[in-house]
């Protein structure tokens, strides 16, 4: 399974990212290939929150054409949306956390390469080299 990070789920939203046209592409290419692939809720939320924001996007995506584009990707049948799962994430979340050290805001893309780790991802797709630092987990940048 593939999972999405933020940045490339706002990429191919914003028609006005540098990144649109290659975003766009991997995620509608991955959609109709027939592959599983998901998008970890976090990932939904900074989403939501980055593309309606006034001081990021100036016009930014109006909240019911972002929760729209959320819907449209649910409904691809190879889809899911995945979250912590009590015991079984922290294991995760702990293991990445020592092995890392990583602490304040980094804690974030922490819980989401546990949440990936802990559905069986197999790679994570993400413009942001911070995941790097997080074993056990493959992360690939489709815009490059």
């Amino acid at each position: 399974m593939i999972a999405i990070d933020t940045n490339i789920l706002v990429y191919s939203h914003r028609e006005d990212s540098v990144f649109y046209r290659s975003a766009f592409k991997a995620i509608k290419e991955l959609a109709e290939s027939g592959r599983l692939w998901a998008i970890p809720w976090p990932a939904v939320h900074e989403f939501l929150a980055i593309t309606t924001h006034t001081k990021i996007y100036s016009p930014p995506t109006p909240l019911t054409d972002a929760i729209s584009q959320v819907e449209s990707w649910m409904e691809c049948p190879t889809f899911s949306l995945i979250g912590e799962s009590e015991e079984v994430y922290f294991r995760y979340l702990k293991h990445i956390l020592e092995a890392s050290q990583v602490k304040g805001p980094r804690i974030h893309d922490a819980r989401i390469a546990a949440i990936c780790l802990s559905h069986g991802v197999d790679e994570l797709w993400s413009a942001d080299r911070d995941f790097s630092r997080f074993p056990g987990l493959t992360v690939r940048n489709p815009l490059v």
